[in-house]
C-alpha cells in the first residue's frame, strides 16, 4: 500500500520533471496494471435468451437472476413481484422488495404497490378482474385506497350512453354511430359493425366490399390488413355521415390502389366513385366540377380527350422571365399533405426535397423548381432504410402558387399522370396518345402499409415506391412573355416483393436524359455523302449511318460505364462514414451488358475503319524528268539510235515502301501500354482496389481473408490505368519524342520532297488528300555531292520554298475533286489495273505488263498536268477550311466545275493510317482487355489476348495494305518490306 505522503513525493517529482523514472513511477501508481494474459471478451447474450426468473442487465449486458418472489418484467430488463406479492420498494433491476399479501387480500392493485380484496376472480398477473362492461374501482375520488375493490357497471341507458374504455378503468361515451343507429351502445343485428363503427343495413350501400390491394406491376393482388380493417368503415362513414377524415381516408386507399378501378369490383376506387356519383346534388368546391363537397379531388373525370384540354387549353395566369425588373424564375410548388387516416397535416412547400427520395444538399434539391433548369437526379436506396423512414404513407395534393396582376395569391392544381393506373384492367396512361389518359391529383412516395397482409405491426409483404417522378413544363406556343401551360407530374411506381430488406435496394430517378449520338452520326453521314458525290439516299447510305451511329453509341456507352465504375471506385473506397455500398449482382450484370455492347459497337467501328484504309486509291506522281538522251542498240536491226534517258523507278519504290511502313505507326507503343498496365495491376497491386472491401491498400496479407473481386471495380481500375497511361504516352510522343527524336509522318512528307514524288490519295470517291513532293531543285535523281549542295541551298533559303503555292510551305492538302476529274481518273485507272481482269479484255498486240506500263505513264502525266493547271476544264483552286467545317469534319462547298484543295497544316492524311485513329484504337484495345477480364477475371490472360489481337490486326492491315498499294500504283509487291 502506498501512503499519501509517498504519492505526494512521486507527484512532486513528476511535476518537477526531475527524471523520466519519476514520471514512470507516477503513471504506474495511478493507472491500474494490465496483465498481458487478460482476455477482453465475454458471452454474447440477448434479452430474449434470459429465463423467466432472470432479467437482462443493460450495464453488464448479461442475464442476472431476479430476487426472491420476483420474475422478469414484460420488457425483460427489470424484475417485478410474483402474483400475490406487493412491492415494498423499487429501485429497478433486482433492487426491489416484495412482500406476500395476506390471505384475506390476495389481489394486488394495478400499480402493484398495495394488496386489496377483489370482488371476483384474479387475472394471471394477480390483479382484480371485472366482467365485460364493468370498470375496476380501487380508490375513491380523493385517491384513498379502498379495503375491497368494486366492479362498477357503466350506464348504457339513453341519458348516459357510456361503456368501459379499453383499459377498463373509466366509463366513456359510446361511439356516435352506435347511438345514431341503434340508440344504444350495442350494434345488434341486423345492423352492421365494421372498423369499430355501427351502420344500418337499410342503407343503399354496397355490402360486398373487396379489401384487396392491387399490385399490377407484379400481376397480383391480396387482401390488405389495412383495407380489411378500415375500407368499409371509412366508405360507410363518408357515405352516411359525410365524415371529412373518413372521406379523405377512403380517397387515400384509392390512391394506394393507383387510382385503378373497374365497373364490377367494389374496391377502394369503385367505392369512391359510387359515393361521388351518388352525391351529385351536393355543391362543388371552388366551382371545380371534379371536386365534390366533403370529398377529396382525386380524378379529372374519365371522358376521352379530357387530358389534352386540361394540359393545353388554359395557360397559367402568370409569366416567367430570366432578367429584368419582373424577373420570375422560381416555380413555387406547394402541397396539402394528409396522413393515411385522412387527417390534414399542413400546407408545405416542395422545396427541401419533399418529393425527392434521393438525399442531396438543399441547394441542389431546390434547383428542381427553378424555371428553365433541366434537372435530373438518380440514386439507389436500401429497402431497409425505406421501411424505417416511411412506416406510413403521406399523401400530397400538389399546387402551383402564383400571384396575379393585383398581387393576390392563388394556387393552381397540378395534374398527375400515374403510369400505373388501370382503367378496366388497361394501363391507359402508358398509351402514346394523350387523348386516352386519365389524369389524377393525389400522390404519395412510399406505401409500406397496404402491403401488410395479416398484421399491421408485421413486415409488409410488398411495398410500392415512386421510382420515377418527372415534372414537365410546356411553354404556350408563340408566347413572348414566358407563359406556360399547367405543369404535369408524371409518376411511376415500382412494386417491390420484400424478401430481404437489408440486401434489396431500389433505384430512384427524377428527370429526363438526352443524347447527341444520332445528331453526330447524321452529320458524319451527310459529310460522307458529299465526299462520294452522291445526293441519293439509298441502302448504302442507311448502312453507313448505322456504322457511324454504332461508333458514336459505343463512345456513349464507354463514357457511361467508365463514369459509373469510377463513381463506385472513388466513393466506395474513399468514404469515411458508410454512405455508399457496392451494387448488387443484378446491377453488376447490367453494367457488364453495357460494356459488352460498347465493345461490340466499337469493334464494328474499328473494322469499318480498317476496311476503309485498305481500300483507298493511291498513286505516286513522279516529277522527275529525263536528263538528255543516250545511244541505244536496236534489237534485230544491228544498229544504234538515240533514246531518252529512262527515269529511275527506285525513288517511287522507296517512297512506297516508306508509306507501307507508316501504315500501322501509332501515337503510343502498344506493347509498352499493355506491360505498363499489367505492371501496375499485378506488381504494384492496383488490382487490390477492386476487392469488395473498404480497404484502399494496394497490398494484402496472404494469411488474411481476401474478399472476392467486384467486376465493376475491376473495370474501373483497369480503364482508369489504361486511360492514364495511354494519355501520358500520347503526351510524351507529341511533346518530346516526335519533336526531338523522330516524327515519321512529317519525315514522310520530307522524303517525298527529297524524292521528287507527290502522293495523290483518294479515301472517298470525290475526296482525299494530296502531299506535294515536287522538288524545288528540279531533279532528285542525282549524286551525293549534288544532293548535299541542294540541301545546303535550301537550308540557306537560296531556292524557292517547297509549297504547292509559290513562296509558301504548304505541302499537304485535303482535296475535293469534281465528278469530271474522277471520271477521267477512273478511265485511266481501269487500264492501269486491267492486268487483274479476264485475258479476253487484253489487247493481242501487246502484253499485259506493257499496257500497265503505258497506263502508269498516262496516269502520271495526267495527274502531273492536273496539278500544274493544264486542264482548264478540270482545274482546281486552293482555299482554307472554315472553322465550322473543321469542327464538323465536312465540306460546305461542292466541287461542281472545279476541284477544291484545302490547306491542311495538320497532316490529316494520317486519318487513312493507324496514326490518325489513335482514339478509336486505344478505346478498342481497352474494351477488348476489359471484356476478356470481365469474362475470366484474369488480367494476365487479358493482356496476352490483347497483344495477340493487336498483332493479328496489324498483320492483316500490312498484308492487305501491301496488296492494295501494289495494285493501285504498279509497285511490285516483292519490293515492299
Amino acid at each position: 500500500m502506498v501512503t499519501s505522503g509517498g504519492r505526494a513525493k512521486v507527484a512532486m517529482a513528476a511535476r518537477s520533471i526531475l527524471s523520466a523514472a519519476a514520471v514512470n513511477i507516477f503513471l504506474l501508481l495511478v493507472l491500474p496494471r494490465v496483465s498481458h494474459a487478460q482476455i477482453f471478451s465475454f458471452p454474447f447474450l440477448q434479452p430474449e435468451s434470459c429465463d423467466h426468473n432472470q432479467y437482462f442487465d443493460i450495464s453488464a449486458l448479461s442475464c442476472v437472476p431476479c430476487g426472491a418472489n420476483q420474475r422478469q418484467d414484460a420488457r425483460g430488463t427489470s424484475c417485478v413481484c410474483l402474483p400475490g406479492f406487493q412491492m415494498i420498494s423499487n429501485n429497478e433491476g433486482p433492487d426491489i422488495t416484495c412482500k406476500k399479501c395476506p390471505e384475506n387480500m390476495k389481489g394486488v392493485t394495478k400499480d402493484g404497490w398495495n394488496c386489496i380484496s377483489c370482488p371476483g376472480g384474479l387475472t394471471a398477473e394477480g390483479k382484480c378482474h371485472c366482467p365485460t362492461g364493468h370498470i375496476l374501482v380501487e380508490r375513491d375520488v380523493n385517491g384513498t385506497l379502498l379495503s375491497q375493490a368494486t366492479c362498477k357497471l357503466c350506464d348504457e341507458n339513453e341519458n348516459s350512453f357510456t361503456v368501459a374504455n379499453a383499459l377498463g378503468n373509466r366509463c366513456v361515451r359510446c361511439e356516435p354511430t352506435f347511438i345514431n343507429t341503434n340508440r344504444s351502445c350495442v350494434c345488434s343485428e341486423p345492423n352492421i359493425i365494421t372498423g369499430g363503427l355501427c351502420f344500418s343495413n337499410t342503407l343503399n350501400f354496397p355490402s360486398r366490399v373487396i379489401s384487396s390491394a392491387r399490385y399490377g406491376e407484379l400481376g397480383m393482388s391480396f387482401t390488405s390488413e389495412w383495407f380489411a380493417k378500415y375500407l368499409q368503415s371509412s366508405a360507410a362513414a363518408c357515405w352516411v355521415y359525410a365524415n371529412l377524415t373518413s372521406c379523405q381516408a377512403l380517397g387515400n386507399m384509392c390512391v394506394m390502389n393507383m387510382n385503378s378501378y373497374d365497373s364490377v369490383t367494389f374496391d377502394a376506387c369503385r367505392l369512391f366513385q359510387f359515393i361521388f356519383e351518388n352525391t351529385a346534388g351536393l355543391r362543388t368546391v371552388h366551382s371545380i366540377s371534379f371536386w365534390r363537397q366533403n370529398l377529396p379531388w382525386l380524378f379529372y373525370g374519365d371522358q376521352l380527350g379530357l387530358a389534352p384540354q386540361v394540359l393545353s387549353t388554359t395557360p397559367l395566369p402568370t409569366n416567367f422571365s430570366f432578367k429584368g425588373e419582373s424577373q420570375n424564375r422560381k416555380l413555387k410548388f406547394i402541397a396539402a399533405s394528409y396522413d393515411v387516416r385522412g387527417n390534414f397535416l399542413k400546407w408545405q412547400t416542395l422545396e427541401g426535397g419533399v418529393l425527392q427520395l434521393c438525399p442531396d444538399t438543399e441547394t441542389r434539391l431546390n434547383a428542381a423548381y427553378s424555371f428553365g433548369t433541366t434537372y435530373q437526379q438518380n440514386c439507389e436506396i436500401p429497402i431497409s432504410k425505406i421501411l424505417t423512414d416511411f412506416p406510413s404513407p403521406i399523401f400530397y395534393d400538389v399546387y402551383l402558387e402564383y400571384t396575379d396582376e393585383n398581387q393576390h395569391q392563388y394556387v393552381w392544381a397540378v395534374p398527375v399522370l400515374n403510369l400505373n393506373l388501370q382503367h378496366n384492367k388497361i394501363f391507359v396512361n402508358q398509351d402514346s396518345s394523350s387523348g386516352k389518359w386519365l389524369l389524377t391529383r393525389r400522390i404519395f412516395l412510399v406505401d409500406a402499409l397496404s402491403g401488410q397482409e395479416n398484421d399491421l405491426g408485421s413486415q409488409p409483404k410488398l411495398i410500392r415506391i415512386a421510382t420515377q417522378i418527372s415534372l414537365s413544363i410546356y411553354l404556350v406556343p408563340g408566347t413572348k412573355n414566358g407563359n406556360i401551360y399547367p405543369p404535369l407530374i408524371t409518376i411511376a411506381y415500382s412494386d417491390i416483393d420484400i424478401k430481404d430488406p437489408n440486401s434489396q435496394s431500389v433505384k430512384i430517378a427524377l428527370g429526363v436524359l438526352g443524347g447527341l449520338a444520332v445528331l453526330s452520326s447524321l452529320l458524319k453521314t451527310a459529310g460522307w455523302k458529299r465526299r462520294i458525290g452522291s445526293p441519293m439516299i439509298d441502302l448504302q447510305t442507311v448502312m453507313k449511318f448505322l456504322v457511324y451511329y454504332a461508333g458514336d453509341l459505343a463512345n456513349v456507352f464507354f463514357v457511361i460505364t467508365v463514369g459509373t465504375g469510377l463513381y463506385w471506385l472513388i466513393f466506395f473506397k474513399a468514404q469515411k462514414s458508410i454512405s455508399v455500398l457496392l451494387p448488387v449482382p443484378a446491377q453488376e450484370e447490367r453494367l457488364v451488358t453495357y460494356v459488352g455492347c460498347a465493345f461490340a459497337l466499337k469493334a464494328l467501328q474499328f473494322l469499318h475503319k480498317l476496311m476503309s484504309q485498305i481500300t483507298i486509291d493511291i498513286f505516286f506522281i513522279d516529277w522527275e524528268r529525263p536528263k538528255g538522251k543516250v545511244l541505244k542498240a536496236v534489237e534485230g536491226e544491228g544498229g544504234v539510235r538515240s533514246a531518252t534517258v529512262p527515269v529511275s523507278i527506285w525513288r517511287t519504290y522507296f517512297v512506297a515502301n516508306e508509306w507501307n511502313e507508316i501504315q500501322t505507326v501509332r501515337k503510343i507503343n502498344p506493347l509498352f501500354q499493355i506491360l505498363a498496365v499489367l505492371f501496375f495491376l499485378e506488381v504494384i497491386g492496383f488490382k487490390n482496389l477492386a476487392l469488395m472491401d473498404s480497404s484502399s491498400s494496394l497490398s494484402r496479407s496472404p494469411p488474411s481473408y481476401i474478399a472476392p473481386y467486384s467486376r465493376i471495380l475491376r473495370y474501373a481500375v483497369a480503364t482508369a490505368l489504361w486511360l492514364v497511361i495511354g494519355i501520358l504516352q500520347i503526351m510524351f510522343f507529341a511533346v518530346f519524342y516526335e519533336r526531338f527524336i523522330e516524327d515519321k509522318i512529317r519525315q514522310f512528307v520530307d522524303l517525298c520532297s527529297m524524292s521528287n514524288i507527290s502522293v495523290f490519295l483518294l479515301s472517298h470517291k470525290c475526296f482525299g488528300y494530296y502531299i506535294h513532293g515536287r522538288s524545288v531543285h528540279g531533279h532528285a535523281d542525282t549524286n551525293m555531292e549534288e544532293m548535299n549542295m541542294n540541301l545546303k541551298r535550301e537550308a540557306e533559303n537560296l531556292c524557292s520554298q517547297r509549297g504547292l503555292v509559290p513562296n509558301t510551305d504548304g505541302q499537304t492538302f485535303q482535296i475535293a475533286i469534281s465528278s469530271q476529274m474522277r471520271q477521267h481518273y477512273d478511265r485511266i485507272h481501269e487500264t492501269l489495273t486491267r492486268k487483274n481482269g479476264p485475258a479476253r479484255l487484253l489487247s493481242s498486240s501487246a502484253s499485259t505488263f506493257e499496257q500497265s506500263i503505258k497506263a502508269y505513264h498516262t496516269m502520271n502525266k495526267f495527274l502531273g498536268s492536273f496539278i500544274d493547271h493544264v486542264h482548264k476544264e478540270m482545274d482546281y483552286f486552293i482555299k482554307d477550311k472554315l472553322l465550322l467545317e473543321r469542327i464538323l469534319g465536312m465540306e460546305f462547298m461542292e466541287p461542281m466545275e472545279k476541284s477544291i484543295f484545302y490547306n491542311d497544316e495538320g497532316y490529316s492524311f494520317s486519318s487513312v493510317l493507324y496514326y490518325g485513329n489513335e482514339a478509336t484504337l486505344l478505346i478498342f484495345d481497352m474494351l477488348f482487355f476489359c471484356v476478356v477480364d470481365l469474362a475470366c477475371q484474369n488480367f494476365v490472360l487479358a493482356a496476352i489476348l490483347t497483344y495477340l489481337q493487336q498483332e493479328i490486326f496489324r498483320f492483316i492491315r500490312n498484308t492487305v495494305g501491301q496488296k492494295n498499294l501494289a495494285s493501285k500504283t504498279l509497285v511490285d509487291q516483292r519490293f515492299l518490306i
